[in-house]
Formats: structure tokens, C-alpha cells, sequence
């Protein structure tokens, strides 16, 4: 019955795409959606835009931050919100990492190389069907990295890169760490790429919803939290709706709870839906050149060792 369900609601979504007049599909303005970090909590991402998808609201690009950067990147290849499903149950902590002995981390996400080359339909951003921007920080100076072509997995993985528990990513000589470090959500950058509404979604909760800290990784991921927490007006000025899906009694590395985040997602979603059906109504105009700050570099694309 499941399964029905399904079908029965990408045909429903089909019909309503369809039966819009051109003109409306012409003046509509070009949505953007900003994907925050998260680490397993970023599965609420999926059943953000299993919603959309299922409401026929069109996505003209889409930025994402950390485990952003890595839904974003399945989804814009071509995945399904069936087959995003899917991943989000099988995937676990290991899945994309391994501990390891460095003096610049405890783990290194190398996994992900494997995982991504299994999963993405296309792999690199020319060949996305919804344009992509993936964001990293370069460690040396602290610069924001904007990824948009080339290979995609390497950007992805930097953008993971957790400072103190991943290793940082070397991508052609320059080191990259998370790119929460600079864009927690990435409103910034899909204002770069051209969105005229940006939709951000923003994952908050504590790094570990036991209170007290367990071991030295909620330590240093309830830090950053606090610390991104105090930074949020920096990208929520410039966000058109901010949805925040109930994550807060999930902890960062809860995969097994999958279709419990996917839902939180949904719900999120669902109660956004008027606002965002607004936008289809009122044409926008582009915002003017300098408008949004730049905040961001745009690397040449970059090969990997």
C-alpha cells in the first residue's frame, strides 16, 4: 500500500506540474534551497524535498553545507526521493568514515569516495540536472570555498570535513575543512547562484541531546553549535523562509532513526507550503548586483590528488 501511496502522489504531483499554463512556469521565480549541516539529523533534508518534489514546487538550484553538500549532491544527480530513502536507512557512521591515528583528526571520511561513486547517478556539477553549490573553508586562511565545477566528490567530502574529528581534504594543494565553518546554511551562496526566494533549512538542535557531554566530540560539536547559533543572523537576513524540522532529541550520529528525521522533514515542510505558494503567485525581480554580499570565493575547479 505503501508503494501505491507513492506512485499516487508523484502522479498527483506530475498533474499539477503539467497543468500549469507556460506563462506561469516563465514568470515564476527562480527558488533556491540553502541545506544546512548536520550529520545524521541532514537526513530531515530528504523528506524536505520529498515535499516539494510531491507539490510540484520547482528548484532552480540548490546549496548545501556539510551533510547538505552530500543530500544535494545525490539529489541534483538524479536520485529519487525513493532511492534518497532508501541510502538514508542503509548508511551509518562507518558508512562514511574510519578511525584512523593523525594529529589532525580522529577520522577520516575517505569512505565517502567508495559511497559516492556507488550512489551518484553523475559525477560531476556540469552534469547535475539541478545546479549545485557546495560549500568547504579553506583552512590556511579561513576562506569561504565555493564548489560548482568539476568533480564532485572531493568538494563534498571537504565540505564534511568535520574540524577535529574528520581529517582536513586536500583538493589540488589547498587543505579544506567543513564548510559550516563559514556557511552553517548556505543562504549566501544560493543567492550567488541566482535564487530570487531562497528557502533554508536549518537543522538545529544540541551536538548531543543527553545534556552532559559523552566523550570529546560533543565537546568540540556542541561548541561549534553554540558558536553558529550566536552567528545565524549572518544568513538569515538574507533567507526568504527558514524551516527548522524538530531534530533536537536526535543525536549526530542517529542514522538508525532515519524515517523518523525524513518525517521531521516532511512536517517541517508541510506547515511552509503556504508561504512558499505565495512566491508562485508574485513574480520577483532579481536582486540587484551587490545587494547579498559575497561572502564566498569560487574556486577553479579542482582535481584531486
Amino acid at each position: 500500500m505503501k508503494s501505491l501511496g507513492k506512485v499516487i502522489r508523484s502522479v498527483q504531483a506530475f498533474s499539477r506540474e503539467f497543468s500549469r499554463k507556460p506563462a506561469e512556469i516563465a514568470s515564476a521565480p527562480a527558488i533556491g534551497i540553502a541545506l544546512g549541516g548536520g550529520f545524521a539529523r541532514g537526513i530531515a533534508h530528504v523528506g524536505v524535498l520529498k515535499v516539494l518534489e510531491e507539490e510540484g514546487i520547482p528548484i532552480r538550484c540548490i546549496a548545501g553545507t556539510s551533510v547538505g553538500a552530500l543530500i544535494g549532491a545525490a539529489y541534483c544527480s538524479g536520485l529519487s526521493i525513493a532511492e534518497l530513502e532508501e541510502v538514508a536507512h542503509k548508511v551509518r557512521f562507518t558508512t562514511f568514515a574510519r578511525w584512523t591515528l593523525s594529529r589532525y583528526g580522529f577520522a577520516t571520511n575517505d569512505r565517502m569516495v567508495p559511497f559516492l561513486n556507488r550512489i551518484l547517478k553523475v559525477k560531476t556539477f556540469q552534469e547535475l540536472r539541478i545546479p549545485l553549490g557546495v560549500t568547504a573553508t579553506e583552512f590556511s586562511n579561513g576562506e569561504d570555498a565555493l564548489f560548482r565545477t568539476g568533480s564532485l566528490i572531493d568538494p563534498v567530502r571537504a565540505s564534511c570535513a568535520y574540524p577535529g574529528m574528520f581529517l582536513p581534504v586536500n583538493i589540488d594543494g589547498q587543505w579544506f575543512v567543513d564548510g559550516m565553518l563559514s556557511h552553517s546554511v548556505p543562504v549566501l551562496p544560493v543567492r550567488q547562484m541566482g535564487a530570487q526566494r531562497v528557502l533554508a533549512v536549518h537543522l538545529k538542535g544540541q551536538w548531543s541531546s543527553q545534556g552532559a557531554p559523552r566523550h570529546l566530540f560533543d565537546v568540540i560539536g556542541q561548541s561549534f553549535a553554540i558558536a553558529q547559533d550566536r552567528m545565524s543572523d549572518r544568513w538569515r537576513g538574507a533567507a526568504d523562509l527558514v524551516i527548522e524540522p524538530d531534530v533536537a532529541t536526535f543525536e549526530y550520529d542517529d542514522f538508525k532513526r532515519a524515517g523518523e528525521l525524513v518525517r521531521a522533514g516532511e512536517i517541517a515542510m508541510r506547515r511552509a507550503l503556504p508561504e512558499v505558494r505565495k512566491w508562485l503567485e508574485i513574480p520577483v525581480e532579481k536582486p540587484a548586483a551587490g545587494k547579498f554580499r559575497p561572502a564566498i570565493s569560487s574556486p577553479a575547479p579542482m582535481p584531486a590528488d
